[in-house]
């Protein structure tokens, strides 16, 4: 007859059991866990935001007319995507330090660099929707989405007084260019004088309503196109699951400045390898590099990657195929690993079409 477990063996087994069940459930519900450690826990309607930021004080911009050298004679807005991770608020406070560091470290070097030889660049720090917005479609993180909206339009409105004339080219990633999205129907469509001066608006990794473009600013069909829009959504190819989440769950600006989905509308997809809207594939040979610029001070100009990545716009998202390289895998924390990718596939294409924009407007510019 087998010998009894003692009282002391019976509460260690039953304590790892608890530990091991324990592992379990976080490894399970460990997303669940997180993405409610962000929730700020209080209505959108009784949460009193972080103060305005001052668009007169250079400290209100994470770049203001920033020139490397050979810069080209376009004044280049750039909207940042989400660096906020979010917790007690609702929207990011201006001077949050882990916030502006992912900024400069990461989304700087990687999506708005690409512009810096079109001209001077500015960036606005604006009162962004936190990471845990993009992760809910609660109605109160979508008015913290179009809180931030107020913020970009006040610095849109101080950056044209200080370019008052010229060519201008708006770019934004992720929650930046959803904010530039809402920005060029509201505010640059209806203006003749700023379309006339619009080079190019490039919505960087967000879902475009295609049927909410004003006919003015349309998505752009050719590189040689300006005053036009060049927008996409970016998924792996085979990532079916991702792709189906993404449509599924997209939001889009309604014509009263309200969040909505895109409940199975078009979506706009200029391919960034051609610069078109055609639906065939770029092959990889054309793709113009990739790269990881995480790091680098601005004006360095990182090691491109040329083709790599092949690019097709199918479904209203665009397919890409993945680089086998150490330097394009996801890394960061479980917060980090849902922001802006910490790489550019499409670094060497975005300078590229800009240039070749650029050229079509100073073209068009003498011929008037």
């Amino acid at each position: 007859m087998k010998d009894r477990l003692t009282f002391r063996q019976w509460v260690g087994y039953s304590g790892f059991g608890l530990i091991l069940l324990l592992t379990l459930a976080i490894a399970v519900w460990r997303g669940d866990i997180l993405r409610a450690g962000l929730d700020p826990q209080v209505p959108f309607q009784t949460y009193d935001p972080p103060p305005a930021p001052d668009y007169a004080q250079a400290s209100s911009w994470a770049l203001l007319d920033a020139r490397v050298d050979g810069a080209g004679p376009a004044a280049v807005f750039f909207v940042h995507s989400t660096t906020f991770d979010g917790g007690r608020d609702w929207n990011a406070p201006i001077g949050d330090a882990r916030a502006n560091a992912y900024l400069r470290r990461v989304v700087l070097p990687n999506y708005a660099a690409p512009f810096a030889r079109a001209g001077s660049v500015s960036a606005p720090h604006y009162r962004q929707a936190s990471l845990y917005t993009r992760l809910t479609l609660r109605d109160d993180a979508r008015e913290a989405r179009a809180f931030a909206y107020g913020d970009v339009k006040t610095a849109f409105e101080a950056w044209l007084r200080r370019h008052p004339d010229g060519p201008i080219v708006l770019a934004g990633v992720e929650q930046g260019a959803d904010l530039l999205d809402r920005l060029v129907r509201e505010r640059v469509a209806p203006d003749p004088v700023l379309r006339r001066r619009l080079v190019a608006a490039y919505l960087m990794d967000a879902i475009v309503a295609a049927d909410r473009l004003a006919p003015a600013t349309p998505p752009c069909a050719t590189r040689r196109q300006i005053h036009c829009v060049v927008g996409w959504s970016e998924v792996g190819e085979g990532d079916d699951g991702a792709a189906n989440r993404r449509m599924r769950r997209a939001l889009v600006w309604d014509d009263r400045g309200r969040l909505v989905e895109l409940e199975g509308r078009a979506a706009v997809c200029v391919n960034p390898v051609t610069g078109s809207t055609g639906q065939e594939e770029a092959p990889a040979r054309m793709q113009r590099g990739a790269t990881n610029a995480t790091g680098l001070e601005w004006g360095a100009r990182p090691a491109l990657i040329a083709r790599e990545v092949s690019a097709q716009c199918r479904g209203g998202l665009l397919r890409h195929s993945r680089p086998d390289l150490e330097s394009f895998r996801e890394r960061g924390d479980w917060a980090d690993r849902r922001k802006s990718r910490p790489y550019n596939l499409f670094y060497g294409d975005l300078e590229a079409d800009v240039a070749a924009r650029l050229i079509a407007y100073a073209q068009q510019a003498a011929a008037t």
